[in-house]
């Protein structure tokens, strides 16, 4: 069974800085595309960021150059570091992967940028 949970998110002024964290397990962690959506309140859920096995790398337009994705296949766990934040920024953030052609979620994790 697959479970992903993330942490990390929080309140943080315009600026600053949040590291989230998404813990694999019940898959094969190394060889799988893993991705960053995010859903602001009123809004569709979007992809923020992804990472390929392959270590490729994908951004939406806006956060490219403020958002880093990246894991660390040791500890089956997945990353995005988020500098300069803005209130657009506003969501809460999920981790996601496709497994068994069924897309796994985890519960996702607050951030609250303030203006």
């Amino acid at each position: 069974q697959v479970q992903l949970v993330e942490s990390g998110g929080g309140l943080v002024q315009t600026g600053g800085s949040l590291k989230l964290t998404c813990v694999a397990s019940g898959l094969n962690f190394e060889y799988r595309t893993m991705d960053w959506y995010r859903q602001a309140p009123g809004k569709m859920r979007e992809k923020v960021a992804t990472l390929m096995a392959d270590g490729e790398t994908h951004y939406l337009d806006v956060v490219k150059g403020r958002f880093t994705i990246s894991k660390d296949n040791a500890k089956t766990t997945l990353y995005l570091q988020m500098n300069n934040l803005k209130p657009e920024d506003t969501a809460i953030y999920y981790c996601a992967t496709l497994w068994s052609n069924v897309v796994q979620w985890g519960q996702g994790t607050h951030v609250t940028v303030s203006s």
